[in-house]
């Protein structure tokens, strides 16, 4: 399972980062932003987004056990979306010992 978490994360990792640079080399995320902001299902998805990254932090926040980690895993989060998330978990995944199962993932 451990194997299969590293490998599903790892590609997210990976898809969004190429994704992200890709996108940024064609368009401006500036030049975009009337186009983008004028449709509703655009903003209600970017909503949506950042609402997924605030739960995922207060999961963070849980599992960092000083402020400061906790502030920059928080900034990473907002500012890179699911290529910081990602990077998490992997963090995380590669920090159990073998002899932990992946439930330890979760808990503090």
């Amino acid at each position: 399972m451990k194997t299969a978490l590293k490998l599903l994360f790892g590609a997210i990792f990976l898809w969004m980062t190429v994704l992200t640079i890709r996108t940024s080399l064609a368009v401006s995320l500036w030049s975009a932003w009337d186009s983008f902001a004028a449709n509703p299902w655009a903003v209600a998805t970017l909503y949506d987004a950042y609402f997924g990254f605030i739960t995922f932090w207060v999961w963070v926040a849980y599992k960092e056990n000083t402020f400061w980690s906790r502030l920059l895993w928080l900034v990473l989060i907002l500012g890179l979306g699911n290529i910081a998330m990602s990077c998490y978990v992997l963090i995380r995944l590669f920090r159990l010992r073998p002899d932990q199962s992946v439930e330890a993932l979760l808990l503090r």
